[in-house]
């Protein structure tokens, strides 16, 4: 069953003036033109609504497919590579080698705006992956774009959708994700995103950085040099509405921020253990392992649920938080963080991660992936993934959804 596209996603028109409603705690349901952190570059006549901000409509084509966001991009870690998923067919688009030597051990995966992807790998070094072939360009000397269009995948340097390749030297490189960019409706296109990661040499010492989009050089890097000492340093990463960087260390570690214009850095001590890592709709930063712990950045408190185990973690941008749990996924209201409910899948769920069209996906540690339709708990099964491990913003759609407090 194909659903009507999320609301409030990218492509979904609900503009600020439909979506101010302001509960009692004075905290809006959802995000207003000016708090979200896309750009948006005047022009006549705008009248197509993009996301959380309404920014009129321009008449180019833009809609989920065209903007590659129909995909769900899941990493293969002990094989190299990341699939290309198309969530609404779930059929396999295409399957990619991420480092030259295909041994970076990838996992996290990041979509921005404009639907292309990121890949970290574990080993070192950040792979960005355009989505659609139009956008690929020549660089093999053979006549076409040659891409894969299903898991059989090309040799690294017969592949052209590879976007650029920026190796680093890191023992361990987790975390990856998008900021939000500006969008320029006379050319239908996104500009100035940036990329967000994270790695580690030294136990305790961790350098977070954050890459031109367009190039993947290096523009800007913090070391933090008193974090929590672990083999692993950042574990995961996500964005807030204003570009701005937000990282957890596994276990009751650290939370860390990085402001996207100063670079000033903050840390608070994590009162339980964490593993994944979102920002909901409210601005609100969520860590998850057995516990779902929300962080108000606003007033630097928390609170918690017992639920589930370790795993990832995604809100759907109506209020509700799905989360890795034993035998399936728990739905966490994000308000009252009650559970609402609890869904079977046939094995353990380590990723999870929601589509423009309202479907959650669970992604396990081997071969398989499920979507789940949470209105009535049904689920499709997606196979022939190998060691399959992400757990990250897969789609793109929290990037889409994220507010401010």
């Amino acid at each position: 069953m194909r659903r009507e596209l999320a609301a409030c996603g990218l492509l979904l028109g609900c503009g600020a003036d439909d979506v101010q409603d302001v509960g009692s705690d004075g905290r809006t349901s959802s995000t207003a033109s000016s708090e979200v952190g896309i750009t948006v570059i005047p022009t006549e006549a705008m009248r197509f609504d993009l996301g959380m901000l309404d920014v009129g409509d321009v008449d180019c084509g833009l809609h989920n497919g065209d903007l590659g966001l129909s995909y769900i991009w899941i990493a293969n870690s002990t094989q190299g590579t990341v699939s290309k998923i198309d969530t609404v067919s779930l059929k396999e688009r295409g399957r990619y080698v991420v480092r030259p030597d295909a041994a970076g051990n990838p996992s996290r995966t990041s979509v921005n705006l404009s639907g292309d992807v990121a890949v970290a790998n574990r080993n070192g070094g950040i792979t960005k992956i355009h989505a659609l072939p139009e956008r690929c360009a020549e660089s093999n000397g053979m006549p076409g774009i040659q891409t894969a269009d299903g898991p059989d995948f090309l040799p690294w340097g017969v592949e052209e959708c590879i976007a650029w390749y920026t190796p680093m030297t890191y023992v361990s490189q987790r975390p990856v994700a998008w900021t939000q960019g500006v969008f320029d409706p006379d050319t239908c296109s996104f500009r100035e995103q940036k990329l967000w990661t994270a790695g580690m040499n030294t136990p305790g010492v961790i350098d977070i950085l954050r890459l031109d989009g367009d190039t993947g050089a290096v523009e800007a890097k913090v070391t933090i040099d008193d974090a929590y000492v672990d083999s692993y340093g950042i574990y995961g990463g996500a964005v807030d509405a204003h570009g701005n960087f937000w990282g957890s260390q596994v276990g009751q570690a650290k939370l860390h921020f990085v402001d996207y214009d100063t670079l000033e850095h903050k840390s608070w001590d994590l009162e339980v253990g964490a593993y994944g890592i979102t920002v909901d709709s409210q601005g609100y930063v969520w860590t998850c392992s057995g516990n779902a712990s929300r962080f108000d950045p606003a007033t630097e408190t928390w609170q918690r649920v017992l639920a589930g185990e370790y795993g990832g973690c995604m809100e759907d941008g109506h209020g509700t938080l799905y989360k890795a749990t034993p035998g399936g996924i728990v739905a966490i209201d994000t308000t009252t963080l009650a559970i609402e409910h609890t869904y079977a899948l046939p094995q353990h769920i380590h990723g999870i991660s929601v589509d423009f069209y309202g479907y959650v996906w669970g992604v396990s540690q081997g071969s398989e992936a499920y979507r789940l339709d949470p209105a009535d708990g049904s689920f499709e099964t997606i196979g022939g993934l190998v060691g399959a491990y992400t757990y990250s913003d897969m789609t793109g759609f929290a990037l889409s959804s994220v507010g401010v407090p």
